[in-house]
C-alpha cells in the first residue's frame, strides 16, 4: 500500500515536471523554436483548432520559423491568430507559406521574461508539493484505518520527502536551464 502511494505520487511529480518542460518552451527565447506556436488556436472554419494540426512547422534558420498550411484557404485565418497571441511576433505571408522572423530580444523583455519563467517554475513546485500533500493524506487515512503502523508511516514520509525534493530540483533545473537560455546574447 505504502510502495504504490510513492510510487502514484513519484509518477505524478514527474508528470508535473513534463508539464513544466512544455510550458517553459512556450516562452519565447531569442531562437526560433516550433513550440512557441505549434499550440496556437486557429479559428479553422469556425473550430478552434492547434497550429500543429493545420500546417507543418519548420525551423530553417536560428531566427526563422515557417509555417505551411496543407489548405492554403487557412493562411488568413493562421496569420490572424499569430497576430492576436502574445507573441509579439508579425507574421509575413506569401500565398503559401507563412515567416515569422524571431527578433532579438531587449534587455528588459528578457528581463520580464525571466520573471515569468520563475512565476512558472514556482507554480510547478507549488504541483508538486500539491502532489505530495495528497499521498500525505493517503498515508495518514491508510495510518487511520489500521492499515499501517505510525513507524511505517513515518518511513513513509521520509521516502515521499526524498521524492518531493528530487522532483523540486529537476523543476529548478528546468527553470535555471530557460533562464540561461534567455540571458544568452
Amino acid at each position: 500500500m505504502i510502495d504504490e502511494t510513492i510510487a502514484d505520487a513519484d509518477d505524478r511529480m514527474g508528470k508535473a515536471v513534463d508539464a513544466l518542460r512544455r510550458d517553459l518552451a512556450t516562452v519565447r527565447t531569442g531562437r526560433a523554436n516550433p513550440a512557441l506556436v505549434e499550440h496556437l488556436r486557429v479559428d479553422y472554419y469556425g473550430t478552434p483548432t492547434a497550429l500543429k494540426q493545420l500546417a507543418s512547422i519548420a525551423v530553417p534558420e536560428a531566427r526563422l520559423i515557417t509555417i505551411q498550411p496543407w489548405d492554403k484557404g487557412s493562411l488568413e485565418a493562421i496569420e490572424k491568430a499569430i497576430q492576436k497571441s502574445d507573441l509579439g511576433l508579425n507574421p509575413s505571408n506569401d500565398g503559401a507559406v507563412i515567416r515569422l522572423a524571431i527578433p532579438q530580444l531587449t534587455e528588459d523583455r528578457r528581463k520580464e521574461l525571466v520573471r515569468i519563467v520563475h512565476k512558472k517554475v514556482e507554480d510547478g513546485r507549488v504541483a508538486i508539493r500539491n502532489v505530495r500533500r495528497d499521498a500525505h493524506e493517503m498515508l495518514r487515512d491508510l495510518l487511520r484505518e489500521k492499515e499501517i503502523s505510525e513507524d511505517d508511516e513515518h518511513r513513509a514520509q521520509e521516502q515521499l520527502q526524498k521524492v518531493t525534493d528530487r522532483f523540486i530540483a529537476d523543476a529548478d533545473a528546468v527553470g535555471q536551464e530557460k533562464e540561461r537560455e534567455l540571458l544568452e546574447v
